[in-house]
């Protein structure tokens, strides 16, 4: 009877050591956390939106990479995450989200830009010990189909300057001359444009941010600083248009019929996709409405299925291979090349 009874006494004193014991190795690995800077608080309640604000708030952005940002967090990740906290949003979460995004209708690459600023939010949290972990480390995110590069007739280009308005016009030919940016297109002053030399300075583009008067900044990256060649067709065109629409104070080529800069929201809504419906061709038809759909020059031809080497430096980026097709529009145009020592233009 004795030993029955001493069994249970025995039992219970090694569950309150090893309570004691499990207690003393929490501690201990805590401490040791915290010495290896490696400690997470799991009480935080830092909202999502409260720390991605922050660093929002820390990152050394261009004003125009800004806007976008702060636009796709409130508009996208906000409304789903804005008020959980940090620690309780799970990748199962993050990889519904992504698909309600893609159910929503928003374009792959899209999808994939809104993705990619929410990641770096959580990487930074990750850094600052407030995460173990990102969810968004293992997200499949949907996959981008290349399009078919298919150049713009002669006729189609002929067309969409018919159809613009007469103080816009020379803006399509200058598009298509040059491969210009909107911004770049959109922020030319007289003050870049040579025309003894035929050549046209890019090194400042228009910006646009809500709620704010557009200005001048400069071009996207350092490549995007350049001296563009301009076929005859180009600087006719800007003789004309300037003998017609004078530039105003701040020398501005291209305004509308206030002579303010043109905004890129009322452009493409009010003058570039009526010109294009108007022209006949298809309603994605790009040229000044996404950098994407520029036209491209090379310093000569390309073969089909060849690397282009080098690159036209007058669009100020890399060119891919599939872009290299484009390069039949210019000759039946009359454009020729916009490189230097092209037999046209």
């Amino acid at each position: 009877m004795a030993g029955a009874v001493a069994r249970p006494r025995r039992t219970a004193a090694q569950a309150q050591l090893s309570e004691i014991e499990r207690r003393a190795a929490v501690v201990t690995t805590l401490g040791a956390d915290q010495l290896r800077g490696q400690y997470i608080d799991p009480t935080d309640r830092t909202t999502f939106r409260a720390y991605a604000e922050a660093w929002r708030a820390a990152q050394a952005h261009r004003p125009t990479t800004q806007a976008h940002v702060e636009t796709h967090l409130r508009r996208h990740a906000y409304p789903v995450f804005g008020a959980r906290r940090l620690a309780t949003i799970l990748p199962s979460e993050v990889q519904a989200w992504t698909a309600g995004l893609t159910a929503a209708g928003l374009a792959p690459s899209t999808v994939q830009v809104i993705h990619g600023i929410v990641a770096s939010v959580f990487k930074a949290a990750v850094r600052d010990r407030k995460l173990a972990s990102s969810p968004c480390e293992t997200t499949r995110l949907p996959r981008k189909v290349k399009a078919r590069v298919v150049p713009l007739g002669t006729s189609v280009v002929t067309a969409l300057v018919d159809a613009m308005p007469e103080r816009l016009a020379a803006l399509v030919i200058l598009a298509a001359g040059t491969g210009l940016r909107q911004g770049e297109a959109f922020g030319l002053t007289v003050d870049r444009i040579d025309f003894l030399r035929r050549t046209l300075t890019v090194d400042r583009q228009l910006v646009l941010l809500p709620r704010q008067a557009p200005y001048l900044a400069p071009v996207k990256t350092e490549a995007s600083n350049r001296t563009v060649p301009l076929p005859r067709v180009v600087v006719d065109a800007l003789a004309d248009h300037l003998r017609r629409y004078p530039a105003g104070p701040n020398g501005w080529a291209f305004t509308d019929d206030t002579g303010a800069p043109l905004r890129r929201t009322a452009f493409s809504r009010e003058v570039w996709h009526p010109a294009v419906e108007a022209a006949g061709a298809s309603a994605g038809t790009g040229l000044l409405s996404r950098p994407g759909a520029r036209f491209r020059c090379f310093h000569r031809p390309v073969s089909p299925g060849r690397s282009p080497n080098p690159p036209c430096r007058s669009l100020g980026n890399g060119l891919s291979t599939a872009s290299a097709v484009k390069r039949g529009s210019w000759a039946a145009m009359g454009l020729g090349s916009c490189c230097p020592g092209s037999r046209t233009g």
